[in-house]
């Protein structure tokens, strides 16, 4: 059976011209919980075990500010972090103390594409329930990436991840049982394509959606059943131009999983889905997943 050094994806961190409304938003609409004030950053928790799942700080625009994994030992920690400097990275935050309320030992790297990864270890859990209609913790991140074969190499072969499918646009990503928790889709620029919230099951993501719709926040693309991974989705587009998702249903995988190719994740024409009954995508949604950059060389 596969070791994964990096154990799961904990939590994603973007900034947002309005800290107040964007906190609003994701307690009030999206579900989320305030659990923490600190940094200037606003820390949200789902109902599962992690401390939190979103960060939440100002900016004068919409960024992926940082990606958090969790890491099985201290010892892969250190070796992550070696293999890290080989492939070139830019170390942000030494390994060390975190200062964040999580907790943990941890260090910040950017790696050659530009996304800010922070891996940590040891940091605080809470006890996590499973409740209907609330999310239970992130499912996936998708980054548009311009060189996708390179920044895929570079998760395997210095995060330890594991290719798990490859449609014509998209390469999918493993760190644990769960199909994908990376997804790399081909894009004309690097940055966010959206971050997906996992739900308990098909009927949270139907209600959670219709909550988020009654609430003023139209879906971009959905309900409907994915290739890869086979997850339920629903998109949506929060006030500030970040792209969100309620999944469910994640394919759960292991060693004697077959990778497809992109010959063999091809859609009858008109069709986007298993269920072949989702509309197309809105294109405010389009337009939203190739428009939140990587935040900039600044503090994290």
């Amino acid at each position: 059976m596969t070791y994964f050094p990096v154990s799961a994806l904990r939590s994603v961190e973007i900034s947002t011209p309005d800290l107040a409304g964007s906190t609003d938003f994701y307690t009030r609409v999206w579900g989320l919980e305030k659990v923490a004030e600190h940094g200037g950053k606003i820390f949200l928790a789902a109902t599962g075990d992690d401390f939190h799942v979103l960060e939440l700080k100002s900016g004068t625009t919409s960024e992926l500010c940082k990606i958090t994994f969790r890491v099985g030992s201290l010892e892969d920690l250190s070796a992550i972090l070696q293999r890290a400097v080989e492939a070139g990275c830019v170390i942000m935050r030494e390994l060390g103390p975190s200062d964040g309320p999580a907790g943990g030992t941890r260090f910040v790297i950017r790696e050659p594409q530009g996304s800010v990864i922070e891996f940590v270890h040891g940091d605080t859990r809470k006890a996590g329930a499973e409740v209907a209609n609330k999310v239970l913790r992130l499912a996936h991140v998708n980054i548009n990436s311009a060189s996708i074969e390179a920044l895929s190499s570079f998760y395997q072969q210095v995060l330890g991840f594991q290719l798990t499918d490859r449609s014509k646009m998209m390469a999918f990503l493993r760190c644990n049982d769960d199909h994908h928790a990376v997804v790399l889709a081909e894009a004309s620029v690097n940055g966010l394509n959206h971050i997906a919230f996992l739900m308990p099951n098909l009927e949270s993501v139907m209600r959670g959606s219709g909550l988020v719709v009654d609430k003023g926040c139209p879906i971009g693309w959905g309900v409907g059943r994915h290739g890869p991974g086979d997850n339920v989705f629903a998109y949506f587009v929060d006030p500030h131009g970040v792209v969100i998702e309620y999944t469910a249903e994640v394919l759960q995988v292991d060693d004697s999983y077959r990778v497809k190719g992109p010959d063999e994740w091809v859609w009858p024409p008109g069709r986007t889905d298993h269920w072949g009954i989702a509309p197309p995508k809105s294109e405010a949604c389009k337009k939203a997943q190739l428009s939140v950059p990587f935040a900039g060389a600044r503090s994290v």
